[in-house]
């Protein structure tokens, strides 16, 4: 069975944005880049929610001409690539969006994408989406990567109230001298 990676950068205070939504504060180094190579190596599905969506719609399908940083150009072939899957609730889509899953039957149509032949699948960012999905249990694997900076308010973590979610930890690291990356998994 085909596994849900959630890939997310948080600040230490817990926050994946700052207060007016501002994401510059994460720096993709060289080896926070290559560890988040390494989790698109394993996945032949990306999956958004429409927030973290419209902002990667806006900028990966010409990233490149944006910026000459090792990271965009190393991502944007595969972003362009890969098939993408929004959750949304009226999002129709759009030219980058193979799909759109609305809220109705949530846990059997991400369980059935799950059972489906291929590789795993990779959750990216967002807070709403990954809160309902670790509701459900259907998030196998969480890579949080925690940025030295204090934020002081944006969305957190995991939206909404959850029950507790015991996880143990698989791997902890410390890269590019200020980034700690850590994969947990669900006890279940």
């Amino acid at each position: 069975m085909r596994k849900i990676l959630y890939w997310v950068h948080t600040s230490v205070d817990g926050f994946i944005d700052g207060p007016n939504g501002e994401f510059d504060w994460p720096v993709m180094g060289p080896e926070l880049s290559a560890y988040s190579e390494g989790l698109d190596r394993r996945v032949d599905t990306l999956l958004f929610g429409r927030p973290v969506w419209e902002m990667m719609v806006g900028f990966w399908p010409t990233a490149e001409t944006m910026t000459d940083d090792a990271h965009v150009a190393a991502f944007a072939p595969f972003w362009r690539a890969t098939p993408k899957i929004v959750f949304s609730r009226s999002y129709e889509g759009d030219a980058w969006t193979s799909r759109v899953i609305r809220d109705t039957n949530l846990a059997e149509e991400v369980a059935a994408l799950k059972a489906q032949p291929g590789a795993d699948l990779l959750l990216t960012g967002g807070a709403s989406v990954a809160a309902t999905l670790t509701g459900l249990g259907l998030i196998d694997e969480y890579h949080v990567a925690v940025h030295p900076v204090v934020l002081g308010g944006g969305r957190r973590l995991f939206a909404g109230p959850q029950p507790r979610l015991n996880l143990e930890t698989v791997d902890a690291r410390l890269v590019d001298g200020r980034v700690t990356v850590t994969q947990y998994r669900p006890t279940r």
